[in-house]
C-alpha cells in the first residue's frame, strides 16, 4: 500500500513499501531483510525498541525496589504503545497513541529523567504516521519544546535534559527526511508500473491493429483466389491450379507477415503495397487508378501509409461492391496526402475497428483523417512529411 493513502495504514506497511528507500533510525524497516525466511513482518519492528534501554540507566543506578516497581509499570505501559504502534491499522489510533506517549513521558519525568526519551519515540514515528508535514514539522517541535518546557520548570539540570531534547530534533528530523524520500520511491515505482503498463497495453493496440491489418487484406486475397480457382476448375484446370498456387505463396507469405507484425511491423514500401493492392483489387474485378508515383516518404510515414492502403484495399473488397479505385498522392507546404476513393455502395462506419485503426495511426503521426461515404466512400489522409523527408535525404547523402 502506498505510503500517501488513506487514513487506514499500518505503520509496518511503510516499511515494506520501502524497500528501496534510505533506512529510519527506529523500528520502521529492520524487517525487511527478514521478512523473506518466513517470520511475520511486524515483529520485527520490535527490535529498535532496544532504544529504549536508556530508560533503565537510572533504576540500575538507584538500587531501589519501590522505584523499579514504579519504572516497570511505566515501561509496561511504554511497551503496550509502542505494539499499539505496530499493529494498529487506522491513522486516528497512531494519533491517540504517541499523544498516550507524550502524557506518559510528561507524568514520569518528575520522577525519572529519562522519561523523557518518550518525546524521541514521538518525534521518530510521526513522520511515518502522517504524510503531512506540517502536522510532522508541528509534533517534532512540540515534542522538543515539552522536553525543554518541563525541564525548565523542574528547575532539572541542563544537562539532564537538553541531550534528549537535542536528541529528538534530530532522530525526528532524519525519520521526516527518510519518510518523505520513501513516499517519493513509492509513487516513483507506482509510476514506472503504470508506465510499464501503458506501454504494454498500447503494444497490445498495435500488434491487433496490425494483425488487423495484415490477416485481414491477406485472407480477402485467399478467399477471392480461391472462389476463383472453384469456378475455373472444370472449365480451365490449369488456370485452376495457378491460382491455388498463388493461394498457397500467399499463405506462406501471410505467416511471414505475421511474424513482421508481432515484431513490429515495417512496410516494404507504399509503392510495393500499391503494386499489391492492384493485384488485389485485379482479382475482384475492381479497376485501380493512380497516376501519380508515391512521394518519398520517411520509413516510419510509409509504413503507416501502406497498411492504410492495405485497409483501405481490404474494405472495398469486403464491402464497397465498387468497380473503380483511384489513389490520387499530393504535396504541398511539407505535407502529403492521400485521397482513397471508390465507385461503391459508400456509407461506410466510421466507428469500425478498420477505420478507428487507421484513424489511430495518422493521428499518431500529427495527422488527419477523414471519411466520406455519401457517393462511394473517400478516404483524406494528411500527414506532415517535410522534416522527414530531408532527414531521410540528408541520411542517403551521408550514406
Amino acid at each position: 500500500m502506498n505510503a500517501c493513502d488513506g487514513s487506514e495504514v499500518p505503520i509496518s506497511s511503510f516499511t515494506r513499501s520501502s524497500q528501496t528507500g534510505p533506512r529510519s533510525s527506529l523500528p520502521l524497516h529492520s524487517h525487511n531483510r527478514k521478512a523473506k525466511k518466513g517470520k511475520h513482518p511486524d515483529l520485527w519492528d520490535f527490535v529498535w525498541i532496544a532504544y529504549s534501554f536508556f530508560f533503565f540507566l537510572e533504576p540500575i543506578v538507584r538500587h531501589n525496589r519501590a522505584y523499579w516497581i514504579g519504572f516497570a509499570g511505566f515501561y509496561a505501559i511504554f511497551v503496550a504503545i509502542y505494539a499499539g504502534m505496530v499493529f494498529t491499522r487506522k491513522r486516528w489510533q497512531h494519533y491517540l497513541l504517541l499523544a498516550g506517549w507524550g502524557v506518559l513521558g510528561a507524568l514520569y519525568f518528575p520522577k525519572h529523567n529519562e522519561a523523557a526519551g518518550t518525546f524521541i519515540f514521538v518525534a521518530a514515528f510521526i513522520p511515518f504516521v502522517t504524510d503531512s508535514l506540517v502536522i510532522s514539522v508541528g509534533t517534532i517541535s512540540f515534542a522538543f519544546a515539552a522536553i525543554v518546557a518541563e525541564g525548565l520548570l523542574l528547575h532539572v539540570t541542563p544537562w539532564a535534559w537538553g541531550f534528549t531534547a537535542v536528541i529528538s530534533l534530530i532522530v525526528g528530523g532524519t525519520d521526516l527526511v527518510s519518510a518523505q524520500r520513501m513516499r517519493a520511491n513509492a509513487r516513483l515505482q507506482m509510476a514506472h508500473e503504470e508506465i510499464e503498463q501503458l506501454a504494454k497495453m498500447a503494444e497490445r493496440e498495435r500488434i491487433a491493429r496490425d494483425l488487423h491489418d495484415v490477416l485481414g487484406h491477406t485472407l480477402s486475397v485467399i478467399v477471392l483466389k480461391s472462389e476463383l480457382a472453384g469456378r475455373l476448375f472444370e472449365r480451365d484446370p490449369k488456370r485452376a491450379a495457378a491460382e491455388i498456387a498463388d493461394v498457397e505463396m500467399i499463405s506462406r507469405k501471410a505467416l511471414t507477415e505475421v511474424r513482421e507484425a508481432i515484431r513490429g511491423y515495417r512496410a516494404e514500401g507504399l509503392a510495393a503495397e500499391i503494386k499489391r493492392a492492384q493485384t488485389t483489387l485485379d482479382a475482384a474485378g475492381v479497376t485501380l487508378v493512380c497516376e501519380e508515383k508515391p512521394p518519398e516518404l520517411n520509413p516510419g510515414v510509409e509504413g503507416v501509409m501502406s497498411l492504410v492502403v492495405r485497409e483501405a484495399v481490404t474494405n472495398i473488397v469486403r464491402h464497397a461492391q465498387a468497380s473503380q479505385c483511384s489513389m490520387v498522392f499530393s504535396t504541398r507546404n511539407g505535407h502529403t496526402s492521400l485521397t482513397i476513393s471508390d465507385d461503391g455502395r459508400g456509407g461506410v462506419r466510421p466507428d469500425g475497428n478498420g477505420i478507428r485503426g487507421m484513424r489511430e495511426r495518422i493521428e499518431s503521426l500529427g495527422g488527419s483523417f477523414a471519411v466520406d461515404g455519401s457517393t462511394g466512400t473517400r478516404l483524406t489522409i494528411v500527414v506532415p512529411t517535410q522534416g522527414h523527408v530531408e532527414m531521410g535525404s540528408e541520411e542517403k547523402a551521408h550514406a
